[in-house]
């Protein structure tokens, strides 16, 4: 028998409900109503048309009146404002705004499609400001665009940094407007845990884009020109959009006792029925269950609307199905950056009273060695019980995937560490050979068995406070970058040779820039011992959380600066380290900086954001000079200065300055040079040696290597023909750094064949590439003349660049050392 199918509300719900009914059912009268113009439009789209990159009004419509009614054959009544439901006559009443005719239409079933409304609270002066908006439809969108053009709009100030909030924070700036954006909470983007929204809040101010935080708005003055913030602080506005946030549009719920829930939403089952069997709500308007921790709530996205709408349509033909629950799975562009999530966040798990564990990793969206790889930073939540509870991600590429393929593990019952053995694409532009998501499996699979403890971003002040022993097993260049306050440097290729430095009784927290080598080294303490924790997501998530805001005045002429006329006709370098993550991008510009004449610049890209900030260091602590700190398209484009020009020459950082300057643990008189006497031949420790001589070199030390006997073999280049003793010591000896043996699991040269494999795997140049780079950075090198004679070494076997003494070119150059290895 045909039933009579009433739908309140179009666009996600209403209109996907309305065509699916139509498909199942040919018979049945259904009528949609819409009091607006428009009943099927794309309304995420609205702020990509203000700001243009959307650039036909048309597309936003995805269908029209006209359209829906001929191709599916319904009753689509636009400009129908339902006043009235009544549950016990089956009936609705509906104003036609156009006409003012008011009726009655019967209903067999009613599905209630009303969505949100924007909350506008009672702010003094808002009626007067003719200059502030709201965004939730076309007709408000238009408004917006024609107020800008009538206008000559230079500022724009934006209230609330939710998915609305940043989407027309960005696409004002893509017009070229000041654009300035206030926030109540410590952070934009709610779904998202602080530190990693501080991610947003960086890029945010990269694109001068003035942040409030902990701030809202107070009062409206001068018709809307300026606003007083809670604060106290004023601002000037040529416009203001209102985007604190949604609410269920329920008034006709409400007066028709229809039962509500969650913030007034309206209460359905799992079939998406109401308290009146015949009566269902789907979309922004209904209270869901939260698929992860049972419990009730609201979120108003687009996917589960459109869920929804199929849904409600198969349960009215009688086709078994639920709705079962909302995970929140979303993602946003701000900016370059994509932030996505699925599930709860640890202010969700807080709040519920549920207890969880975190990882934070930092991996490439794509094969280092790939042109283009950008770093991902993600986070995952997950119990005892191995449920993973949540997971987000902040980069520019290959975000949503993560998240969409934890996502589809969380809807399936996936354990966290399951994660590593879900088999993933691979090829070097899309992902490595273990993606970012197995990665997590397998830093759980470690802490569930207890081969790691980590501590949080979160707890680190504390520590400091206590005094606790905190090492940071990092290089000492990478220093430059910032550390945490009194920490101690042991570099990782130097922990195993320097336990004796560390207490036995306490507790030891590592660190490095992204987690791994703080595991490394973890693993090292543990098996000697002793209590070790490792920082979890390394310096990086502890740095990227301590972002401190930088608001700048506005300016409506944007005035370049000179850098003088000592540079006008020096070449300016081009310098490419996208694809390089930390510290690679710091260490390629102190190797072309060296290079460079003083007050030349360097125009270099990273594809790692954090270089914005790393750069700005690594020149405060170098007496180098950034000129701009810009992004262009998904990169950081930053032009360096060498030296600090006509300016007074900048001091590097006293508490960096000592720290560089420790040796043994001892504080020495700063000194700049670094020397080390390389012994052995062995490929792992030539290794370690270029490794720690780069370093060096890099923050500014002049470093000298001294080769004696085995060592020797690492600067071989070139086969001499030689004879009696020195021919059998070229027989038994390698021929060159890219022969050299392991000291340890050499296995007749497959072990020296696994390390190599995995130095190309992990984008690390080979030993031979190390010393020309070396060379090219400086660093000495020395040969020792008299262990040449004794094994038979030729100058020309050597490498070119190669200088040749005894210990007394040695020993003249550890005076001026504050660094002296023997390996």
């Amino acid at each position: 028998m045909a039933k009579k199918i009433l739908i309140i509300g179009g666009v996600a719900g209403g209109a996907t409900a309305a065509t699916r009914l139509r498909r199942l059912n040919e018979d049945d009268e259904i009528i949609l109503f819409d009091k607006g113009e428009y009943i099927s439009f794309a309304n995420c789209g609205l702020p990509y048309y203000i700001g243009g990159t959307i650039k036909e009004r048309d597309s936003l419509m995805v269908q029209t009146v006209e359209g829906m009614e001929k191709q599916y054959g319904l009753d689509v009544r636009n400009f129908s404002d339902v006043t009235k439901i009544d549950p016990e006559k089956n009936t609705v009443t509906v104003h036609n705004t156009q006409s003012g005719e008011t009726y009655d239409e019967s209903f067999d079933e009613l599905i209630i499609s009303t969505g949100a409304k924007p909350i506008v609270p009672k702010i003094k002066g808002l009626a007067d400001a003719k200059n502030t908006f709201t965004l939730r439809n076309i007709p408000d969108m238009d408004q917006i665009k024609k107020y800008i053009a009538d206008h000559n709009v230079q500022t724009a100030t934006i209230i609330g940094g939710g998915f609305i909030g940043l989407e027309m924070m960005e696409n004002f700036k893509q017009l070229g407007l000041n654009v300035q954006l206030v926030e109540m909470s410590s952070q934009v983007m709610p779904n998202l845990d602080f530190e990693m929204a501080q991610q947003l809040h960086s890029q945010i101010n990269l694109h001068n884009v003035n942040l409030y935080l902990n701030d809202g708005l107070a009062e409206f003055q001068n018709d809307g020109k300026k606003l007083i913030l809670q604060s106290g602080k004023e601002l000037e506005t040529d416009m203001t959009i209102l985007s604190i946030g949604i609410t269920p549009a329920n008034d006709l719920a409400k007066d028709a006792k229809i039962e509500l829930g969650f913030k007034n939403a309206i209460k359905v089952n799992k079939q998406l029925q109401t308290n009146y069997p015949n009566i269902y709500a789907i979309g922004d308007v209904i209270q869901v269950n939260n698929l992860v921790d049972g419990s009730e709530t609201n979120i108003p996205l687009a996917w589960p609307a459109n869920r929804q709408g199929r849904l409600v349509a198969d349960i009215i033909n009688g086709i078994p199905a639920e709705y079962p629950g909302t995970q929140g799975t979303s993602v946003a562009k701000v900016f370059e950056l994509t932030a996505a999530s699925t599930g709860d966040n640890e202010k969700t798990l807080q709040r519920q009273n549920i207890p969880y564990h975190v990882i934070h990793i930092h991996p490439n969206s794509s094969a280092g060695y790939y042109p283009g790889a950008s770093p991902i930073n993600l986070k995952l939540l997950y119990n005892d019980d191995k449920q993973i509870l949540g997971a987000q991600a902040v980069g520019t590429k290959g975000v949503e995937k993560r998240i969409d393929v934890i996502s589809t593990a969380m809807r399936f019952g996936a354990k966290v560490d399951e994660l590593s053995s879900i088999e993933l694409s691979y090829a070097p532009p899309y992902s490595s050979a273990k993606d970012p998501v197995n990665m997590l499996g397998y830093v759980a699979d470690n802490e569930i068995n207890h081969r790691t403890k980590t501590i949080e971003w979160d707890q680190v002040d504390r520590l400091v406070d206590e005094k606790a022993t905190i090492i940071d097993v990092r290089n000492d260049f990478e220093l430059t970058t910032g550390k945490i306050p009194s920490s101690k440097l042991i570099p990782l290729n130097q922990l195993r040779d320097r336990l004796n430095e560390l207490p036995k009784d306490k507790t030891i927290y590592v660190y490095c820039q992204v987690g791994l080598r703080g595991y490394n080294a973890s693993r090292v303490l543990a098996n000697d011992g002793l209590d070790v924790v490792n920082i979890d997501g390394g310096f990086k998530t502890y740095k990227i959380a301590k972002y401190e805001i930088k608001n700048k005045p506005f300016s409506k002429n944007k005035v370049k600066t000179s850098s003088g006329s000592s540079s006008n006709n020096l070449k300016t370098l081009q310098v490419d380290a996208c694809g390089l993550q930390c510290p690679g991008p710091i260490l390629k510009v102190k190797q072309h900086m060296d290079k460079m004449d003083d007050g030349q610049k360097m125009v270099v890209k990273a594809s790692d954001f954090g270089f914005s900030a790393d750069i700005e260091s690594w020149a405060k602590n170098t007496g180098n000079k950034v000129l701009s700190n810009d992004i262009d398209g998904d990169t950081v484009v930053a032009t360096v200065q060498k030296g600090q020009g006509a300016s007074t020459p900048v001091k590097q950082d006293p508490e960096l300055a000592a720290e560089l300057a420790l040796n043994d643990g001892q504080l020495h008189e700063t000194k700049e040079g670094a020397t080390m006497v390389v012994f052995d031949g062995d490929f792992d420790k030539a290794l370690a040696s270029l490794i720690i001589a780069t370093g060096a070199a890099t923050m500014g030390k002049k470093v000298t290597m001294f080769f004696t006997f085995w060592g020797l073999n690492v600067l071989k280049k070139n086969k001499v023909k030689k004879h009696g003793v020195a021919k059998m010591f070229d027989m038994m000896l390698p021929s060159g750094a890219d022969k050299l043996p392991l000291s340890t699991m050499n296995m007749g040269g497959l072990g020296s064949k696994m390390i190599k494999s995995v130095m190309k795997k992990n984008n690390v140049d080979p030993l031979p590439v190390m010393i020309r780079k070396a060379n090219d950075l400086g660093i000495k090198f020395v040969a020792c003349t008299m262990s040449m004679g004794l094994m038979g070494v030729k100058k020309e076997e050597l490498y070119s660049f190669v200088e040749y003494g005894g210990v007394a070119t040695y020993l003249g150059d550890t005076e001026n050392s504050n660094l002296n290895l023997f390996i």
